[in-house]
């Protein structure tokens, strides 16, 4: 359950920023995340709502991830798992442990939604397994 108790807001925004800065810089993510993202200055904000909305309660994010990711050609299982070791890397720098807690939670639950969900939009068959 999101809870405002569990961080500041500007916890949230060192914590996508960080993340993300990471993630351009990967060798696998940050060319797909390159290609994709043609603004960052406008993902990073909208990033924000997202963590927000999920771990603090704020309901600011309006979107759909899974339709965005779903229509991306060529995702694979690895991909979602480099893109949770990234995020575990970035959340154990973090010193408030309740928050990389509930975050990391929270990315499990959603990288695994959306491998599962863009598996079933590209039709690929019998659904394999998830991000670990």
């Amino acid at each position: 359950m999101p809870s405002a108790d569990l961080c500041t807001e500007e916890e949230i925004v060192a914590l996508v920023h960080r993340f993300y800065d990471t993630v351009r810089l990967d060798e696998l993510l940050g060319p797909l995340f390159g290609r994709h993202v043609k603004d960052w200055d406008k993902h990073l904000p909208t990033m924000v709502d997202f963590w927000s909305s999920a771990l603090r309660g704020t309901a600011r994010f309006r979107g759909f991830p899974m339709s965005k990711h779903a229509a991306l050609p060529g995702l694979t299982v690895e991909l979602f798992q480099r893109w949770l070791l990234l995020f575990r890397q970035t959340t154990d720098t973090l010193p408030n442990t309740a928050l990389a807690e509930k975050a990391n939670d929270l990315a499990r639950r959603l990288a695994h939604s959306l491998w599962y969900g863009y598996q079933m939009k590209q039709n690929t068959g019998a659904l394999t397994g998830g991000p670990a």
